[in-house]
């Protein structure tokens, strides 16, 4: 007779015990911040090149970071050397863009702007001057004073405002960088 090397844990009903697992409570490191008492599960270094970690919740490992200079202690040679091994690095995502993987659009516009074209009933190269132009007519066209009592005309009104909205502060924001 054949000696069996197939175990008893596969499959249901399980033939051994639990027992072997230990069944004590699981340990669970808190955030290193003082007071916190949230579970500390993203380590952070305590020092650039430093084995010791932090461990803080995710609240605090974003405030944690939010003043991390990468480029730190770095002449600027290295630091246009470190930028170009990075941006050679990401060159792949920008590939993608020519099959429109890369995001919406041309990868000029946000994902808000881009719904925001659609329900002015835009292409994504509209210039500000065709949102202006096409925020008039809709805006016109659904009025509520025009047309009092029908909802949707309202809703659609709603729309036409909150997406002429986001259009206009994103061109605040690229005439105010210089794009």
């Amino acid at each position: 007779m054949a000696r069996s090397t197939r175990s008893n844990d596969w499959g249901f009903p399980r033939w051994r015990s639990y027992a072997d697992k230990g069944r004590d409570a699981a340990r669970i490191r808190l955030c290193d911040r003082e007071g916190c008492t949230e579970p500390g599960d993203r380590p952070a270094p305590k020092a650039p090149n430093s084995p010791e970690r932090w461990h803080f919740c995710e609240a605090h490992a974003a405030e944690y970071n939010k003043n991390w200079d990468y480029f730190a202690n770095l002449s600027a040679a290295e630091a246009a050397a470190r930028e170009a091994d990075e941006q050679r690095g990401a060159n792949g995502f920008k590939q993608s863009a020519h099959w429109q993987w890369g995001g919406p659009g041309d990868g000029t516009r946000s994902r808000e702007e881009m719904r925001a074209l659609s329900v002015l009933e835009l292409e994504s190269d509209a210039s500000f001057a065709d949102v202006k132009a096409a925020h008039r007519r809709l805006a016109k066209a659904s009025h509520p004073d025009l047309k009092p009592g029908d909802e949707g005309a309202a809703k659609t009104f709603q729309a036409v405002q909150a997406a002429y909205d986001v259009l206009r502060k994103a061109e605040e924001r690229r005439v105010e960088s210089g794009a």
